[in-house]
């Protein structure tokens, strides 16, 4: 293999991140590699030749994806026949497995070895997705533990790589400096609250934050309540569900959602991958979620897994509140933060696991990666003779 010529597609900002990570690990090992696709700035700057803009993959929900439909089938036949035509040592879909599981199909069906990414969550639900990924794929690269034990049992070549936050934050956390950049006083009980950063979420989470605070106030009245606002339009929508407590100690800030985190003595967050980054911040945390009832009574029948945050996920046992739906109530949420917040054993406790689960996932992942997708080429070429 003396230069390499690889195919990745990415659809979003996050896997733009993971691909940059992975080229440059295999830059190190083949400075020659040549990688196209679908790609975004991270990547480009490596050198990566991006066929199509990434922003046209990058498409949320049910609506959107069917008004973009038939431009994203025709990205997805340009690429399929320009991939057949040129044929890489490997393609890789970063994460999109909706886009990127039928293109790695047709791939590997032309004698393309195919690699995927980030396992999409098909161990909670839609399971029978599992034989067309099995179909499609020639390994699956994941980036937590519990995930690859799903394949396996499936019998899916996987290679479990770690988490690349887990590589990026810090074992120790610095909460002094944390409150210090917030203005938070060093023996004050700071509280974050971080109701979703999507408007249908903060509809229905950012009024029982707050209510949750106030009544956590009649409780001590010395906390203190942080809110980081995701964008500009979540700003405007909390400060309107404010607008009746002015008199509340509750600050909103633009954004810093991992520092308001790290300076916090607890967490009330909506259920979501920030969960993790909460985790690998050593802050206890209250889960919390709601969805529209029928959404809610859809998805509830669908859902295999015993848990819903990916604290209790890794952890496969209930590390942090889930309070979920009807049950979470002001009353509720706010009872699960008092008792972090009175009992410092059971916090440092929780720490503690926090600590182990982020050693477990601190794996190196990008260099993981690399050297699995190698070992995929090498497998491949030995098994063509070449």
């Amino acid at each position: 293999m003396s230069e390499l010529h690889i195919g990745i597609v990415v659809g979003e900002a996050s896997g733009d991140i993971l691909g940059a990570g992975l080229m440059a690990a295999l830059l190190k090992r083949f400075p020659n590699a040549t990688f196209e696709g679908v790609g975004g700035p991270r990547m480009e700057a490596l050198g990566f030749h991006s066929l199509f803009p990434q922003d046209r993959l990058a498409v949320m929900g049910f609506i959107e994806p069917l008004k973009r439909l038939p431009e994203l089938l025709s990205i997805r036949r340009n690429l399929r026949r320009h991939f057949i035509n040129k044929k890489p040592d490997v393609f890789i879909g970063i994460d999109s497995p909706d886009f990127n599981l039928s293109l790695e199909g047709d791939l590997k069906a032309e004698g393309v070895p195919t690699a995927h990414y980030v396992s999409p969550s098909v161990w909670a639900w839609r399971q029978k997705r599992i034989f067309k990924i099995a179909r499609s794929v020639d390994l699956m690269l994941t980036l937590l533990p519990f995930e690859a034990a799903f394949y396996e049992q499936h019998e899916v070549p996987v290679k479990f790589v770690g988490h690349p936050l887990a590589d990026d934050f810090p074992l120790e956390v610095d909460q002094q400096s944390a409150r210090e950049a917030l203005d938070v006083q060093a023996k004050a009980q700071l509280v974050a609250l971080l109701p979703g950063s999507r408007g249908g979420e903060v509809k229905l989470l950012g009024d029982v934050f707050i209510k949750t605070a106030q009544w956590c106030l009649q409780r001590n009245p010395n906390l203190q309540f942080i809110i980081p606002a995701a964008n500009a339009a979540r700003r405007v929508q909390l400060e309107t569900q404010l607008a009746n407590n002015l008199e509340m100690p509750i600050r909103i800030i633009d954004g810093q959602s991992q520092l308001v985190m790290q300076a916090a003595d607890a967490v009330l967050m909506a259920s979501g991958t920030t969960t993790l980054e909460c985790l690998l911040l050593k802050r206890p945390m209250v889960v919390a979620y709601k969805m529209a009832p029928l959404s809610y009574a859809i998805i509830s029948r669908l859902l295999k897994s015993k848990y819903v945050s990916l604290p209790n996920l890794l952890a496969d046992q209930e590390l942090v509140p889930e309070i979920l739906q009807a049950k979470a109530t002001p009353e509720n949420l706010g009872e699960a933060l008092i008792q972090y917040l009175n009992n410092t054993d059971a916090a440092q406790n929780l720490r503690n696991k926090f600590t182990d689960i982020h050693l477990q996932l601190r794996c190196n992942a990008s260099e993981q990666a690399a050297d699995a997708v190698l070992q995929l080429i090498t497998n491949q070429k030995e098994r063509a003779g070449d």
